[in-house]
């Protein structure tokens, strides 16, 4: 009996998750509204993903995740919307301000700091 109750919370976990997945993957693709961001969504969505992947083995009997089940992938894939989302590594945004010197900016004789 405990193994039939353990199994079948483990199917309503991975079955919620799966819907969670894919309601994510909606807001990715439609957005959410002005003010909410795809790569938050993203971000999440991968995350999820992920957790599916990690709980599908242990359920075989269950239909498969929705994308790869390589749960590396999957990581490797949040950690790149989640950089999106939070804009660090590759999409941190420009610096607004920058250094010049001498003749590199416009009428500066010694240096300075001009808007980027």
């Amino acid at each position: 009996m405990a193994d039939h109750t353990a199994h079948s919370a483990y199917v309503q976990v991975y079955n919620t998750l799966r819907g969670t997945a894919a309601a994510l993957e909606t807001l990715k693709l439609t957005g959410a509204g002005e003010g909410y961001a795809k790569p938050h969504a993203g971000a999440a969505m991968h995350a999820v993903r992920f957790a599916v992947a990690v709980l599908y083995p242990l359920l075989p009997c269950q239909p498969g995740p929705p994308v790869s089940d390589d749960p590396q992938r999957q990581l490797d894939l949040a950690a790149h919307w989640r950089d999106a989302a939070y804009e660090i590594g590759e999409f941190a945004p420009g610096p607004a301000l920058r250094v010049v010197r001498g003749e590199e900016g416009p009428r500066t004789r010694e240096g300075g700091v001009q808007g980027a």
